[in-house]
């Protein structure tokens, strides 16, 4: 099964392409693109990218895989709406992760950047399934001994050591994996924002004046 995989949750986001069996993952070709808040302007192209790379057309893609996040509200919206405009225009099969799961491999905590001096986290066993989170704390607070993975950004505060790692595409797959193998047992898209949106709306209306 050719796979589109798509992550917006963190800082970079992740366009890839894969081969996906009950066997394995063949990562074929794969964008990572630093976007800060530019989801929206790059994604596409990322995509765009990611497809020519692997010699293949959006016509010849079977299933779309992206990340749940949790990640900020605007960020991760772009990657599960595309993900589900995309797949909708095919006829598609999607599936959502938890996008936290697509980072790193085996015992870890993973700590990506929450804004607002905190984290998200979330806690896996030598499995690597996941066994706590995710939640959202500040790094002082977690209180985990690791090993962390994740945005070695916040090793001081953690007060231990943070093995660089990002969400990938074969890790997006790795998660996907019982539900592309029934891909009835999907559930809906639902973005896992943790908190409300930095944006709100006002709660005073200024007088207009002529």
């Amino acid at each position: 099964m050719l796979v589109l995989a798509l992550d917006t949750a963190t800082p970079t986001l992740v366009a890839g392409v894969a081969r996906w069996s009950p066997d394995g993952v063949e990562v074929l070709a794969e964008r990572a693109v630093p976007s800060g808040t530019k989801h929206a302007e790059l994604l596409t192209p990322a995509i765009q990218d990611a497809l020519a790379d692997a010699g293949l057309a959006l016509a010849d893609v079977e299933a779309v895989v992206t990340g749940l996040g949790p990640g900020p509200f605007t960020g991760l919206r772009v990657g599960v709406v595309t993900a589900a405009a995309l797949a909708d225009a095919r006829g598609l099969p999607v599936v959502g992760v938890c996008s936290l799961d697509a980072v790193g491999s085996g015992a870890r905590t993973v700590v990506t950047d929450a804004r607002r001096k905190e984290v998200y986290w979330a806690a896996y066993d030598a499995a690597g399934a996941r066994v706590e989170g995710p939640d959202v704390v500040r790094p002082e607070q977690l209180g985990r001994p690791g090993p962390f993975a994740g945005d070695p950004a916040f090793a001081e505060r953690l007060g231990a050591a943070v093995e660089p790692a990002q969400v990938t595409t074969a890790g997006l797959l790795r998660a996907a994996a019982p539900q592309l193998a029934d891909p009835s047992s999907a559930g809906p898209l639902l973005p896992m924002y943790l908190r409300r949106p930095d944006a709100v709306p006002p709660t005073t209306i200024k007088p207009v004046t002529q």
